[in-house]
């Protein structure tokens, strides 16, 4: 993506839709749909129209935690965002320092040993940077039930484009199941978000068909965009031949958010065939990689410097998304979790046809 795009401050979505005015509900956002690199304007509630009968959305589960607590060190106040529970009982974390607007800013100076008092009488203990690409995010040993601290001390966790907190529940997809073991997402799979019941009952009225994966995201970075870590996920087995049948025939496969496509493409082999799979994935989805599965994506408006903008240019070409992101900001789009929504669909390929139906 061009580095010449920037995106004003003004067009961070700082409230959800529904609070925007009387009346609204989630789908009152705007859908920029993309088919190559020609653009058109629609309500996100014009969607169930916009694709057609054999489609496949495929939607991500995974619930969003309360994972961001106040914590201390030493004197000084703190914020831990919980990321992620890795296998060995370590918990993946980031220190962020509160900036006296209810919300927080990247802490520096973190290191091997810091020790952190959680709410409730716990301590945490931080161990090793996550990985060598720096030290934002820290392996901790902590001897509270993080699941505990979080469901009576937890928050959402907010950035500073956000007017004000918000209750977990705003944060949650229609698509959200609960865990059995409290797994879930550090940061809401905010594609999904303004789908409403109303819209998935008259999309499967209209022959669109859903097919559920689990990919639990861990903390991004509101300041670094880097590439993203290894997150669990889970492809059913009923959902990887769903997802098989649709490419065999002539429905096409529109992954609802990034996570999903980083689920689906992790079970896919390089025969393009999607198997059931679950545990841990380090892929990372490139132009250089491309995809194997997905014909379609709808997904937020990334900043220009994300890393997902990279999977972006993989389901659809460098051109079509420089082309309709100035076309998003030409049109006052709005930005991030609470914001507007993109619709891509490649303008050519087997399972293309008409990027859209209209029919009513």
């Amino acid at each position: 993506m061009t580095t010449a795009l920037r995106v004003p401050e003004e067009l961070s979505a700082r409230v959800p839709a529904e609070q925007r005015g009387p009346g609204l509900d989630r789908d009152a956002v705007r859908l920029l749909v993309s088919c190559g690199t020609a653009v058109s304007h629609h309500a996100f509630a014009e969607l169930p129209r916009l694709l057609r009968a054999g489609d496949l959305l495929v939607v991500n589960t995974s619930p969003t935690l309360a994972a961001a607590v106040d914590g201390r060190v030493g004197h000084a106040r703190v914020v831990v965002h919980f990321s992620m529970r890795g296998d060995d009982g370590r918990w993946a974390v980031e220190l962020r320092e509160p900036d006296g607007n209810g919300t927080t800013h990247a802490r520096a100076g973190t290191r091997a040993g810091t020790g952190v008092r959680l709410p409730g009488g716990g301590r945490m203990v931080l161990e090793e940077p996550l990985s060598t690409r720096g030290e934002r995010l820290w392996w901790a040993r902590t001897s509270a039930d993080v699941g505990g601290v979080l469901r009576e001390h937890g928050r959402p966790i907010r950035y500073s484009y956000t007017e004000r907190d918000q209750p977990l529940s705003a944060y949650q997809t229609v698509f959200a199941l609960p865990s059995a073991d409290g797994a879930g997402s550090a940061e809401m799979p905010s594609a999904a978000r303004p789908f409403t019941a109303r819209l998935v009952t008259e999309l499967v009225s209209r022959g669109v068909q859903f097919a559920p994966i689990t990919l639990h995201t861990g903390v991004s970075s509101a300041e670094v965009h880097e590439p993203p870590y290894a997150e669990r996920f889970a492809v059913p087995e009923a959902s990887a031949r769903l997802i098989n049948d649709v490419k065999a025939g002539e429905g096409r496969v529109v992954a609802v958010g990034t996570t999903a496509v980083r689920a689906v493409e992790s079970a896919a082999g390089a025969d393009g065939v999607v198997r059931a799979a679950a545990g841990w994935t380090e892929l990372v989805v490139t132009p250089g990689r491309g995809v194997r599965v997905v014909d379609g994506l709808l997904t937020g408006l990334h900043e220009p410097e994300a890393s997902h903008l990279l999977m972006l240019e993989a389901v659809a070409g460098r051109a079509a998304i420089e082309r309709s992101y100035e076309e998003a900001l030409g049109g006052l789009y709005l930005w991030h979790e609470f914001g507007d929504v993109h619709l891509i669909l490649p303008g050519d390929g087997p399972h293309t046809g008409h990027c859209v139906s209209n029919s009513q």
